[in-house]
């Protein structure tokens, strides 16, 4: 297996402006996008990789800064998502703090950046760009649109809303909707950045400052829904810092709390607040059964003639198995030709970015069944 190598960022503008479910207008943006493979001649080998909370565009390869793609142990030359059969898209959605138009770039209307003005989007908004960036490579159908977390409900939106434009929908470690508690958790996670005396109503740049303080709690809070109590157990358990307690109630004594505050750091010095903020909502309010009173079988009715891989792992309580099921039960009702594989793993929600053999067996058995459809 190989690496697609050096990659770089392309970047598309648009000009005409997009209506949101919000009620708001985006006037004019620019997608960030990076591409693997070759489109064969009639454009029927394209798979759209879509991302979650805190990724991007950068999906596989190393790009001009030296970083690994963070799906690169996924998708290359021999790896499950094969870019010797097919071409790959990954795309940074509008709101995001990766190339993409957000928060931290500059408002037409007003000169300054948008901050806390840039418009509320929605899970159905990102898919909304998307089919447009698709549309202007040359792309009338899709093979397949591909996600994990988040990026597993834009893959579910894109069957709901344009499901002619795509063949076949990988939805990993993803659910119908929030839970109470995973709103919770999001909501803890705002509330620590909006209470940042940083955060300046969320126009800190204008200020010259950034709310990293709530930014880290916000990583922190985040990063412990994505590990299993195994793993933390396993990595951490309660060893200390230093050979003997400090007694302290503000002192870094165990192992676990020096891990959250380093992830806390590196967070808070690559990532956007705002963007935080945004990407959490759109999280909050993806509810495709909504508009049809609850019921997750009528959502999925127009998507009869797509395929579905729905893929959950046994100790992703933040993504439960059970959820995936809901949507597999969906799909059944309606006769939907539907895959479930749920994998036996020790990772808790992370187990969708790491390399399980059982797990990258499944997706290369079912990119093998998308190849034979291209």
């Amino acid at each position: 297996m190989g690496s697609v190598g050096r990659v770089q960022a392309q970047f598309m503008h648009f000009g005409e402006p997009l209506a949101l479910h919000s009620g708001g207008v985006l006037p004019e943006y620019t997608l960030a996008y990076e591409t693997y493979g070759t489109l064969n001649a009639d454009a029927s080998n394209a798979v759209l990789v879509c991302h979650a909370l805190n990724a991007s565009h950068h999906v596989a390869g190393v790009d001009e800064l030296g970083n690994l793609g963070w799906w690169d142990n996924l998708i290359g030359p021999g790896k499950p998502l094969d870019t010797e059969r097919f071409f790959v898209i990954g795309v940074n959605n509008p709101g995001s703090c990766f190339g993409s138009t957000g928060p931290m770039q500059t408002n037409p209307a007003s000169g300054r950046p948008w901050g806390a003005d840039f418009p509320v989007m929605t899970v159905e908004d990102w898919v909304e760009v998307q089919v447009r960036l698709v549309q202007h490579l040359g792309i009338t159908q899709l093979a397949a649109v591909l996600g994990g977390s988040l990026g597993g409900m834009q893959a579910l939106a894109w069957t709901l809303r344009y499901p002619q434009r795509l063949r076949h929908c990988i939805a990993v470690a993803t659910a119908p909707n929030l839970s109470a508690q995973n709103i919770a958790f999001n909501e803890v996670a705002r509330r620590a950045i909006i209470s940042d005396p940083d955060f300046h109503g969320g126009h800190y740049q204008l200020q010259g400052v950034l709310p990293k303080r709530g930014l880290r709690v916000a990583r922190m809070i985040g990063h412990i829904t994505y590990l299993s109590d195994d793993v933390m157990d396993t990595k951490f358990g309660r060893r200390l810092r230093a050979a003997e307690l400090a007694y302290s109630t503000q002192a870094i004594e165990f192992q676990i709390e020096s891990y959250l505050r380093h992830q806390g750091d590196k967070f808070s010095e690559y990532f956007d607040a705002n963007t935080y903020l945004l990407i959490t909502r759109a999280l909050d309010y993806f509810d495709p059964a909504r508009a049809h009173g609850g019921d997750l079988a009528a959502a999925f009715e127009g998507a009869r003639g797509n395929r579905f891989l729905l893929v959950s792992f046994t100790t992703d309580w933040r993504f439960a198995p059970e959820r995936s099921r809901e949507i597999v039960k969906a799909l059944v009702d309606n006769r939907i030709d539907v895959s479930y594989a749920e994998i036996e793993a020790p990772h808790g929600h992370d187990a969708f970015l790491l390399d399980d053999p059982r797990y990258h067996g499944v997706m290369a058995a079912y990119f093998d069944r998308v190849a034979h459809d291209v």
